[in-house]
């Protein structure tokens, strides 16, 4: 997918000579398709196949062009036909965007059952959808839906392996200016979230802590961003104390990493904080052994801030944008964190471990009571897998959303919408903060087994003073996400497009 060639073209698609040349179509309310072309359409009338193909929303036929002088019209291999659904005037632009994201998994889905090395999309021109954002949601689909990780994948010779589009051409009946600007945006965010899952995929021993710093400073290097790396020494010096004691039973020594995005006219800065826990255990509170290799996937939330930072060193908004991962591995040793230690955060405060495989908040603290001393941020978001919790209260189709700043949080709730990345809101409150208290320190860092997700939150909400501040649990969407045709299985890079989408409409006013 890194490699797939994006075209957009005005050209006749009659005359593209790839392996498929898709056509979307809409379901009609009444009555039988339609197709705009008039061979297609009289291609499915004479064959009587219009009873087989009602363009329901990912229904698909494949017609292949016979090569004679009575039908020499299309020279691609292969002709799909691509159902849209039903046209609904109840929906937003957000409803059709996701329709037309959709749509380009579905087409991507296709292009690996025939190993299509180039395909044509024609995309449709319907009535009250912006070309651009059709275009842009397209690219998106296509690619996402075209990812897959190969790395440790032994090359058979006699059956090779799939590895993926070549080129990616875009009919458009217009091609502007405009147009072209959509759809590349979408190609950045697709890319980006394509490279938080080839981080997630990897396993603990292939993705460290050395790894994020190693991408960090990759990233800066490429795209003129700053970055920072702070070792276990800067960290007892500074008195981060979380992640520290998360580190206590590793063999890796733990890593902060800081990447900084300033532009020359800057007025506010945005601070983004990504869990980067590269294998849980659960220390010395040891999770149970079945299902432990996806424990592998704890640092999506710090592989969703280097995507995010990916595309802001390649658009460069005029907000300035700071992103830290604390990253280390939770692992159980003889000189572990153990349940009833006490630790002392960044920010001064105790905290007694009651558990301590609830230890992504505990890096998740240090990060942001440093990041929002050092930086001092208008607005600082943080993404997380933090809790089992938020998959019991929302399943695998919301990322849980939390936070002290209305604004902020309606922002969030908008960017996801337009991404297909929906958020609910979960509320917090001072009854939820007194399940965190400690009797022997200034909080403990579990809240008993009701409400996990908030209590976690509120666990983060003592770091935080009065910054603006949202939280997103993304541990019920970052793998086995809800299914859909451009969302393989395993991680999903989710959080990626929302926070682009929050930093590309920011808008300098106060929170």
């Amino acid at each position: 997918m890194e490699a797939t060639k994006l075209v957009l073209s005005g050209k006749n698609p009659e005359t593209f000579k790839g392996d498929l040349l898709v056509y979307c179509l809409e379901q009609p309310v009444k009555g039988k398709v339609k197709a705009d072309h008039p061979l297609i359409d009289s291609w499915l009338k004479s064959r009587g196949r219009l009873a087989e193909f009602s363009a329901k929303a990912g229904e698909s036929l494949i017609l292949y062009p016979e090569k004679n002088k009575a039908e020499e019209v299309f020279q691609a291999k292969r002709l799909m036909l691509l159902g849209l659904g039903k046209s609904d005037k109840k929906h937003g632009s957000d409803e059709h965007r996701e329709r037309f994201r959709i749509a380009g998994g579905h087409i991507a889905g296709q292009a690996i059952r025939v190993k299509a090395d180039k395909i044509m999309v024609c995309l449709p021109d319907l009535d009250g959808v912006r070309a651009g954002d059709v275009a842009e949601t397209m690219v998106e689909g296509v690619l996402l839906g075209d990812y897959r990780f190969l790395k440790y994948k032994k090359k058979d010779e006699d059956d090779p392996s799939y590895e993926g589009l070549k080129e990616l051409r875009l009919y458009s009946n217009d091609p502007s200016i405009t147009v072209r600007k959509n759809m590349m945006a979408g190609l950045r965010a697709a890319r980006a979230a394509c490279r938080a899952r080839d981080m997630a995929n990897e396993p603990g021993n292939g993705w460290t802590p050395a790894s994020f710093a190693a991408a960090g400073r990759d990233l800066a290097e490429q795209y003129g961003l700053q970055c920072t790396i702070l070792e276990r020494a800067d960290m007892e010096h500074l008195g981060m104390g979380g992640i520290l004691a998360v580190n206590q039973g590793s063999a890796e020594p733990p890593k902060m990493v800081i990447l900084e995005y300033n532009p020359p006219k800057k007025t506010q800065t945005l601070l983004v904080v990504g869990k980067g826990l590269t294998f849980d255990s659960g220390g010395v509170s040891i999770k149970p052994s079945a299902g432990m290799e996806d424990m592998k996937y704890d640092m999506c939330g710090g592989a969703a801030i280097l995507g995010l930072m990916q595309i802001v060193g390649e658009e460069m908004p005029d907000v300035g944008v700071v992103a830290l991962v604390p990253a280390t591995d939770n692992m159980p040793s003889g000189s572990a964190l153990k349940p009833g230690d006490i630790i002392t955060h960044y920010s001064g405060v105790t905290s007694e471990v009651v558990n301590t495989d609830a230890e992504g908040r505990l890096i998740l603290a240090d990060a942001l009571a440093y990041g929002i001393k050092k930086f001092s941020p208008d607005c600082v978001v943080d993404v997380a897998t933090l809790t089992g919790a938020v998959i019991v209260g929302l399943g695998h189709h919301y990322t849980g959303l939390l936070g002290n700043n209305d604004e902020v949080i309606r922002r969030l709730i908008k960017a996801g919408e337009r991404c297909g990345e929906p958020l609910w809101r979960l509320p917090m409150g001072p009854d939820y903060s007194k399940q965190i208290e400690s009797q022997v320190a200034d909080i403990k860092n579990t809240g008993g087994p009701g409400a996990g997700t908030i209590t976690a939150a509120a666990y983060l909400e003592k770091f935080v003073g009065e910054t603006p501040w949202a939280h997103l649990d993304i541990a019920g969407t970052a793998w086995n996400y809800t299914e859909k045709s451009y969302i393989p299985k395993g991680p999903s890079g989710v959080g990626v497009r929302t926070l682009i989408e929050f930093v590309r409409r920011w808008r300098k006013t106060g929170i």
